[in-house]
Parts: C-alpha cells; sequence; structure tokens
C-alpha cells in the first residue's frame, strides 16, 4: 500500500456521522477519500442502484441534510443540486464492487476495518456498563464513597461513547 491511498483513521472517524439511528458516511465524504468526484461515486451508485437496498443506503431528506451542516462547522456543502447519499457499513463494503480504482478498494477496506474496531469499542463499554450496574447492585448502597466512584465510572463511560445522533427516528 503506497502512503497516497493511506487514510489515516482519524480521517475517516471525522466522517461517520449517526443518522436515523444509523452509523452513516456521505457520498462527498466518501469521494473525497477515495480520490474521485462526488459525481463519479453516485454515478456509479445509480448505474447499480440494485447493490443499494435502503439498509445499505439513503438519500437524506432536506431536514437532515440541514441538520448535517449545521453540525459541520466549515460546512462546504453548500451550493449542491440534489441532497446527498448516506452509506451504512454495508454500503460502503458495497461501494468496492462498483468503484473498480485500486485506491478505492485500499481505502474501503481502511473504512470497514474502521466500523469494526468502532463496533468492538461500543461493546466493551456496554460489558463494562453492564458489570458496573451487577457491582453497584450487590454493594451497600448506604456507602457513599462507592457510590461515588460508580457515578464517576458512568460519567466517563457517558461522555465516551455519546455521539450527537441526527435524522428521525422510528
Amino acid at each position: 500500500m503506497n502512503k497516497e491511498t493511506t487514510v489515516l483513521p482519524e480521517q475517516i472517524m471525522t466522517k461517520i456521522y449517526t443518522i436515523r439511528g444509523q452509523k452513516v458516511m456521505i457520498d462527498r465524504d466518501l469521494a473525497e477519500l477515495y480520490g474521485v468526484e462526488t459525481k463519479v461515486l453516485k454515478q456509479a451508485v445509480r448505474r447499480n442502484i440494485y447493490r443499494f437496498p435502503k439498509d445499505f443506503m439513503f438519500e437524506l431528506t432536506k431536514e437532515e441534510f440541514y441538520n448535517l451542516r449545521s453540525q459541520i462547522v466549515t460546512s462546504s456543502y453548500g451550493g449542491n443540486r440534489y441532497l446527498p447519499m448516506a452509506f451504512t457499513e454495508q454500503g460502503v463494503a458495497m461501494l468496492s464492487s462498483v468503484l473498480n480504482s485500486k485506491e478505492a478498494i485500499i481505502v474501503n477496506i481502511q473504512i470497514i476495518r474502521l466500523f469494526t474496531k468502532m463496533k468492538a469499542v461500543l461493546s466493551e463499554h456496554q460489558e463494562l456498563l453492564s458489570e458496573i450496574e451487577t457491582i453497584k447492585q450487590k454493594t451497600n448502597s448506604q456507602d457513599e464513597k462507592i457510590e461515588q466512584i460508580f457515578n464517576y465510572l458512568n460519567q466517563f463511560v457517558e461522555k465516551k461513547t455519546k455521539r450527537k445522533e441526527m435524522g428521525y427516528r422510528k
């Protein structure tokens, strides 16, 4: 893998959003990471639309797009004629089958690996919260010092796992 196609995990992380309760990446950001124009990415998707069911890719509503722009302080999303496409992890994986450049495939592998790591980290935090609750129930609730420790741990874990969500929830 050459240096031109290596994307830092931080570059990818800043481009993952929660929309409709799902972790997604936006067409424009993916095109930038893959080194192609957004128009080229969208054309490839539209030519192969049967590969992208609604749980792989969806188009943002005007309100979701507005919320996305307000989340990104230095937005360069203005002036688009079409609403952006949002790709779930499965949709990102499918993109490698419609974008045939070597660079796109290499970057795609990096993105999928990062999604997998994110799932593992979130799972570990959930396990930790569960263990804290179990210990909490077993200890004497009268002990203020232990309660303070549990409160601190809960705050720490919540701060690490919270991320602003956008869109509608069903």
